[in-house]
C-alpha cells in the first residue's frame, strides 16, 4: 500500500478543503489544511482508510478531544508527536479510534440474515465458521449469533468478530444495550437477552449461550500478516470498503478471499459492489458473493 499521497493529490486536495476554518476567532485550536494533509496520510498509512476533503471538520471535532487529553497546544505538535512514536504506540490506536465511524443496529439489512439462516440449515450436521470483521459495538456478530442459534446447534458455529477500534469491541464484548435497541423482535429480546433490574432497569445483556459463540479481537485489515485460525466458511464485511480507495479495496479482497473456503460466502454493504473482482467472487445474491 502506498505509503502517502502523491505531491500532486495533495495540491489537489488543499485546493478543494474549505478555507476559513483555521481562521475562526472562536476555534480552540489551529488546524490548517497542512494539518489535515497530514491527518490524511497518516490515517491511509496505518488504517486504509481514504478521508474525503469534505471530512475537514470532522476530524477537528475528533481530534481536538485528544489533543486536550494529551495536553498537545496545536494539531502540529499532536501530529508531530504522533510521527515520533513506535507504531505499537497506544497513541496511534486512540488516533485511530477517533477517525473511524461505527453505524450498527441489531439485524441490519435484514434480508442477509435471512439468506444467512437458508446457507445454515444447508450445511446442517456441518461445523461452521463465521468471520465479522466490522464487529463494532456487537450489534452484527450477535445478530449473527442469534440467527445461528435458532437454525443450527450452539456446538456447531464458531465466530470470529472483529475490528480496528478497540474501544467499540469493549462496548461489544460487554454485551449490554438499551431495551429498546433497534432491530430487536419481542421473541428475540426474550429468547437471547436478560432484562436489567434496579440500578440496571432499561438495559439488556446478551444470554451467555450467545456470548460463548462468538470471539471478539482487534484486527486491523492493513496489517501484513493476518492470523484468523481455520479459513472461513462465511464473511460479513458489511460497509468496510467504502472507506477505501480502489487499489486498498482490491489488495483487502485478495486478502479476504485467501482466508476463507472454496464456494464460502461473502456479505457485504448495500453500497458496495465488486463484480470487477470476477476472478476472486461472483455474485451470488443481493450485495452477497460466493468465493471462487
Amino acid at each position: 500500500m502506498s505509503a502517502a499521497a502523491s505531491p500532486a493529490e495533495l495540491a489537489a486536495l488543499r485546493n478543494a478543503v474549505p478555507v476559513g476554518l483555521a481562521d475562526r476567532a472562536d476555534q480552540e485550536f489551529t488546524f490548517s489544511s497542512a494539518d489535515f494533509d497530514r491527518v490524511r496520510q497518516l490515517i491511509y498509512q496505518h488504517a486504509g482508510i481514504s478521508l474525503h476533503a469534505g471530512k475537514q471538520a470532522m476530524v477537528y471535532s475528533r481530534l481536538s478531544r485528544r489533543l486536550r487529553e494529551t495536553s498537545q497546544r496545536s494539531f502540529s505538535q499532536y501530529l508531530q508527536s504522533l510521527e515520533g512514536l513506535a507504531p505499537s504506540h497506544p497513541e496511534w490506536q486512540e488516533f485511530v479510534n477517533c477517525l473511524t465511524t461505527n453505524l450498527t443496529s441489531f439485524f441490519r439489512e435484514e434480508h442477509h440474515f435471512q439468506m444467512l439462516a437458508t446457507e445454515l440449515k444447508a450445511r446442517a450436521g456441518q461445523s461452521v465458521r463465521i468471520w465479522c470483521n466490522a464487529a463494532s459495538t456487537g450489534e452484527e456478530p450477535y445478530s449473527l449469533a442469534m440467527t445461528c442459534l435458532e437454525n443450527m446447534p450452539a456446538g456447531s458455529v464458531k465466530i470470529l468478530a472483529s475490528d480496528i477500534d478497540t474501544k467499540v469491541l469493549a462496548t461489544a464484548g460487554r454485551g449490554v444495550y438499551n431495551a429498546d435497541a433497534r432491530g430487536l423482535s419481542p421473541e428475540r429480546l426474550r429468547a437471547h437477552f436478560l432484562r436489567g433490574k434496579g440500578a440496571n432497569s432499561g438495559s439488556i445483556r446478551v444470554k451467555p449461550e450467545l456470548a460463548r459463540l462468538i470471539e471478539f479481537r482487534t484486527h486491523n485489515l492493513m496489517e501484513a500478516r493476518w492470523q484468523l485460525g481455520e479459513p472461513f466458511d462465511i464473511v460479513f464485511c458489511r460497509n468496510v470498503m467504502i472507506y477505501f480507495d480502489a487499489p486498498t479495496q482490491r489488495k483487502v479482497l485478495e486478502r479476504i478471499h485467501g482466508v476463507m473456503k472454496p464456494k464460502s460466502l461473502l456479505f457485504v454493504g448495500h453500497s458496495e459492489n465488486f463484480t470487477e473482482s470476477k476472478d476472486l467472487f461472483r455474485l451470488r445474491g443481493k450485495t452477497v458473493y460466493e468465493r471462487v
